[in-house]
């Protein structure tokens, strides 16, 4: 007798969204890639510009760990889009501080993002893609607003040898 795969009593919501997830990634990624930007250097250039932050609180806007973040800034400061300076409020803090390249780059980049976020939405017909916002906007902010805490895995002792 063959086993059977258990029938789903629930649609699979999981690969729908890391499906068009994926997807728009992709899209975004190939998007931005024709004025030579990343997706995060993108982000790193709109957070920056809306206020003085620093490179941590830059990494944290943007979900990147810190050796990413370098990276990113780095290549931010190779273009001539972004330079670290000492903070104003903070001599020991280092911010991350847009030029006026950087500037014009990050309007170009946002309605490139804006592009590939609208050319979804119009995918559907006006009144899903409403539905499909509030919806998704309901999601973010009520039930799935907070991640789960990972599960801690049984760590052994380190055998001496």
């Amino acid at each position: 007798m063959t086993a059977m795969a258990p029938a789903r009593s629930a649609p699979d919501l999981s690969y729908l969204l890391d499906h068009t997830s994926h997807v728009l990634r992709t899209r975004m990624a190939a998007a931005l890639a024709e004025i030579g930007l990343t997706a995060r250097m993108h982000c790193v250039l709109v957070h920056a510009l809306e206020e003085e932050r620093t490179q941590i609180q830059l990494a944290e806007l943007g979900d990147m760990d810190k050796t990413t973040m370098v990276v990113t800034v780095d290549a931010l400061e190779k273009a001539g889009l972004a330079e670290r300076r000492p903070s104003s409020t903070d001599r020991r803090a280092r911010i991350i501080a847009i030029t006026e390249k950087g500037a014009e780059v990050a309007k170009q980049s946002q309605a490139i993002v804006d592009g590939v976020h609208q050319a979804a939405l119009d995918a559907l017909p006006k009144d899903e893609a409403e539905v499909l916002l509030r919806a998704m906007n309901r999601l973010v902010t009520e039930h799935l607003a907070t991640p789960a805490e990972a599960p801690q895995g049984v760590r052994r002792a380190r055998q001496k040898s």
